[in-house]
């Protein structure tokens, strides 16, 4: 299938999709602000350089965009130009995605991944990812936070 804009166009609107500082992000770093977290932001120590660091419970926070992580949710859809690049891209966004978790439950962090899916539309609350969230990071016994929608 035929791209709808031309290259350049295209070029400039991936450029300008970011890596960081997403609005799923935001919402969720403004939730936890005001529950009276406090955390740092891509901490460069360490694996995968974390969205949200909360040193305090020996927590991160990945915020994933569904369609970045390759997330099997109604958000998700294969493109249709240039498909081989596209499911190399993905999959390698996967196979890191997997290597961060494993190295980070190695150095005794507990991991909590939110996906985008949990934070956009009409029925989902990202209120309400967020209490399941403090109380998963007031939790001392589970390792392992999975919010999806």
């Amino acid at each position: 299938m035929v791209d709808v804009v031309d290259a350049a166009t295209r070029s400039r609107m991936m450029s300008g999709i970011r890596g960081r500082d997403t609005k799923p992000e935001r919402v969720i770093r403004s939730l936890l602000h005001r529950r009276g977290f406090r955390f740092r932001l891509d901490v460069r120590e360490l694996p995968g350089r974390p969205d949200i660091v909360l040193p305090r419970y020996r927590a991160v926070v990945l915020v994933h965009g569904c369609f970045w992580h390759g997330h099997a949710c109604a958000l998700f859809k294969w493109p249709q130009t240039r498909p081989e690049f596209w499911r190399e891209k993905i999959a390698r966004n996967r196979a890191n995605d997997a290597r961060t978790l494993a190295a980070l439950a190695a150095q005794g962090w507990r991991v909590a991944v939110i996906w985008e899916c949990a934070l956009r539309g009409a029925d989902h609350d990202p209120q309400a990812v967020v209490e399941r969230l403090d109380a998963w990071l007031k939790d001392s016994g589970s390792v392992w936070f999975e919010a999806r929608g």
